[in-house]
């Protein structure tokens, strides 16, 4: 019975293999017939079709060549024809396959060792294709592991049923991990490799740190408390923004814990890492105070278009705000998604004053009137000569000390002033040689019209080719901050949509887009918002039935 122990060896073998590298044994059965296979094709020729089949209960193993069955023979090593086909079964069709089985075989030390390859890469790919199927469902979550080994500062880390790697940027500063080490890290991407599925780790994400607030804070895992938002200096300093879905429950007090010890839970994983705990508000700039803590806030004056906030503070908190090396409004700008200017409230009162100064200026050379009517129609609080000119001739009547008549004058020496302004402005352009036809895009000056062809644009053609962030500006992150790149439209008040109507309208005249490849967009977007609120309200629907 040397037979049967071999076919008992055989299932046997797979299914050692299958649970030692967890997965299925029907793959493993399948690697080893495609190996037999390959071995059989050695001896039997390579234009032979030969099967393979293992019997996963019994482990006897069929071996058969496959002959398709034609009209005429062309390759006779894997075709038959019609009628020598009908002797072997009389049913049998153009397109059938006969098999003709063969005997057992076998195999050489060469025969045996290619089997082996076949085997071990089959194999191999299987447990790759189990392991990114595993972690790819993985990313947000985090996991526990022991650490295999150091190279060049990445930590690669046993997972058990995996291997992943911590990158050198992926660790804490100053953190360590030596072979046998517990680490616990975020799963933030799983991507297929030539060498095999790859994890990554991390544990300065800033989701790293609101998945460990999850487990030490019940009330954020059952979603009564939800972490808005997190921002992190690994190893130094983070502030997470909370906000608590039931009035009776304090986000802040639930997530520091009794006497701080949910906190400091999170501190001690996280190697001392200084965690500020912040208070989600609606209110911009209510949430940028609390994000500003410790320093205490006197005023704040925000610009929702650039979403930029200036802060001002005592004189005496400036440092507190700022941070050292800029981390407290780095931080907090991080957090609330703002740009942040800290002022002192002397350097803001310099500047009001600056300001005042310059408008009143304007106003005297812009007007032809003296110091102390520039002051009053400063003070209160028009800020341009257009503003002056196109108000209401009441509100101008209605200062103190002016009437009909004075309101009048103003008036009028304010549409002369502009009248001039843009004869220059029209010369000027002419000089540049900017076409008259750009007058025809919707809310162009002729003073944009200059700044367009001092940029060396002076058709339609031309201003067609601009993108919008090249008229209204960008913002591009470096070293860690934010920086504002000017565009051609920057000094004038010109709205990023009003800028893409411009670079549209231009674009139609060109025929570089119709009508309806606008409507088409439009269509598209709209099925996007919708597809997104179906999304949306779908996991809210989940989340309560959950």
């Amino acid at each position: 019975m040397t037979v049967s122990a071999n076919r008992l060896e055989l299932l046997q073998i797979a299914d050692a293999v299958a649970r030692e590298k967890s997965i299925d044994k029907q793959i493993v059965l399948a690697a080893m017939a495609d190996a037999i296979q390959k071995a059989a094709r050695s001896r039997y020729g390579q234009e032979t079709n030969i099967r393979a089949d293992i019997n996963p209960q019994t482990g006897e193993m069929k071996l058969q060549r496959l002959m398709e069955v034609v009209e005429t023979v062309e390759e006779p090593a894997r075709e038959i024809d019609l009628r020598a086909a009908r002797t072997r079964n009389p049913d049998a069709q153009v397109g059938d396959f006969i098999a003709e089985q063969l005997p057992p075989m076998d195999f050489g030390r060469i025969a045996a060792q290619s089997a082996k390859q076949v085997i071990v890469q089959k194999v191999r790919e299987a447990e790759r294709d189990r392991q990114f199927d595993e972690y790819k469902d993985r990313i947000g979550e985090i996991v526990n592991g022991t650490v295999k080994r150091v190279e060049y500062g990445n930590v690669i880390v046993d997972l058990g049923r995996g291997e992943a790697i911590i990158r050198r940027d992926e660790l804490i500063p100053r953190e360590i991990f030596k072979y046998g080490d517990r680490v616990r890290a975020y799963v933030y991407d799983v991507r297929r490799e030539q060498r095999g599925p790859q994890i990554f780790l991390s544990r300065t994400h800033p989701q790293f740190m609101a998945k460990l607030f999850a487990m030490e804070v019940p009330e954020i895992y059952d979603g009564i408390i939800e972490i808005r938002s997190v921002a992190r200096d690994p190893g130094s300093r983070a502030k997470i923004a909370v906000i608590s879905h039931d009035s009776s429950i304090d986000p802040v007090g639930a997530c520091v814990g009794m006497r701080g010890s949910r906190v400091q839970a999170v501190v001690g994983e996280l190697q001392g890492e200084k965690i500020d705990i912040i208070p989600w508000n609606e209110n911009a700039a209510s949430f940028i105070v609390n994000a500003l803590q410790p320093a205490e806030v006197a005023k704040v004056v925000l610009d929702e278009d650039a979403e930029r906030i200036e802060v001002v503070v005592p004189d005496d908190q400036l440092s507190l705000a700022i941070g050292r090396r800029g981390q407290n409004v780095r931080l907090a700008s991080q957090l609330t998604g703002w740009d942040i200017d800290i002022l002192t409230e002397e350097e803001e009162s310099s500047r009001r004053q600056k300001e005042f100064s310059e408008r009143s200026r304007l106003f005297m050379e812009a007007l032809n009137v003296d110091e102390m009517v520039g002051q009053v129609l400063a003070s209160e609080g028009f800020t341009s000569v257009e503003e002056v000119a196109y108000v209401d001739a009441d509100e101008i009547a209605s200062i103190d000390g002016f009437d009909e008549e004075t309101a009048g004058e103003i008036q009028m020496r304010a549409r002369e002033y502009l009248e001039r302004i843009e004869a220059e402005h029209d010369a000027k352009r002419i000089e540049l040689g900017v076409s008259d036809e750009l007058r025809e895009l919707p809310g162009i000056t002729t003073a944009m019209m200059v700044a367009v062809g001092e940029d060396d644009v002076k058709t339609i053609e031309d201003f067609a080719g601009y993108a919008v962030d090249d008229l209204v500006g960008w913002k591009e992150r470096k070293d860690g901050e934010t920086k504002f790149m000017p565009g051609v439209f920057s000094n004038f008040d010109v709205s990023r949509a009003e800028a893409e109507q411009m670079v549209v309208a231009a674009r139609l005249k060109m025929g570089w887009i119709t009508e309806a490849d606008l409507a088409s967009d439009e269509d598209a977007e709209a099925d996007a918002e919708a597809a997104a609120g179906e999304e949306a309200g779908t996991e809210a629907a989940e989340g309560a039935d959950a």
